[in-house]
């Protein structure tokens, strides 16, 4: 019988997107849209296969855990946790646990591959949680990380000026917000060098850029963070008619940005020696 992960979500976390508020599940499904391609494109290239034990953390709407699932059935498993698990579908092959992973154990050696997206940059204790994760890889095991740095997203082209100081305030008063929540913004430019200080080996970090326009799923996805973090950014100094403002600048034909920039980084903890 494999381990168990304690199911104690005791979580005192900041973390800044609320998964029961009203805006939870376009969350899920605008990250899923805008982040779900690259990220099983890069799972399938590290080889998951059916056989494999998976641990999906901060598992959210469940997406990439179902896709999981379904790719290491019928013999594979695997475990998705999260502090409030509740919109995790339940499929064939897949546990759900609502576990804290700052505070709450883990197996260790246990699975072939570990993955979170968007999770580490949240906490403070990244580093800690880091190793917690190298830890429960078996020898030869991967670790995948895909973690945003929001420090670039340059306006490119906008209808006039004054919409363009209006992006840049937005995304400066995102940046504040989720740094005073504790976030790294710039986590995922560390991510690869924190893996290799963890000890894993075959380090991979494949960063992704885009041209964001009015029909981007990332484009989709800020629009959506003017509701989702209202009550934020009011905290920040903006007002609810600069938030409908970019909500218009964001559906402008004419509007072009670059993305920020979304690390996804690849390890293998060493197979030890005999």
């Amino acid at each position: 019988m494999h381990p168990t992960v304690t199911a104690a979500g005791t979580s005192t976390s900041r973390y800044v997107f609320d998964n029961h508020g009203e805006h939870a599940l376009d969350q899920h499904r605008c990250l899923a849209r805008a982040y779900d391609p690259m990220t099983t494109d890069r799972l399938a290239q590290a080889g998951v296969a059916p056989g494999w034990r998976c641990l999906e953390v901060g598992a959210g709407g469940g997406s990439v855990a179902v896709w999981l699932a379904r790719r290491v059935s019928p013999t594979g498993s695997v475990v998705a946790t999260d502090i409030k698990p509740e919109r995790i579908p339940t499929v064939p092959g897949l546990e759900i646990l609502r576990h804290d992973i700052v505070r709450d154990p883990l197996p260790e050696a246990e699975f072939d591959l570990v993955h979170a997206r968007l999770v580490l940059l949240h906490l403070p204790e990244r580093l800690a949680v880091l190793d917690r994760l190298v830890r429960a890889l078996k020898p030869g095991g991967v670790l995948q990380l895909d973690e945003f740095d929001i420090t670039y997203g340059p306006a490119l082209l906008m209808p006039d000026p004054a919409a363009r100081r209006l992006y840049e305030t937005f995304m400066e008063a995102k940046i504040r917000l989720m740094t005073r929540a504790g976030a790294d913004v710039a986590w995922g430019r560390h991510a690869a060098a924190a893996m290799h200080r963890a000890g894993l080996v075959d380090i991979d970090p494949l960063p992704r850029l885009e041209l964001w326009h009015s029909d981007s799923p990332g484009v989709h996805l800020v629009a959506h963070h003017t509701r989702h973090l209202r009550d934020q950014f009011i905290q920040e100094g903006m007002t609810d008619r600069q938030l409908a403002d970019v909500r218009v600048l964001l559906a402008d034909p004419g509007f072009r940005a670059g993305s920020c920039v979304i690390y996804s980084v690849q390890g293998r903890r060493p197979v030890e020696a005999r």
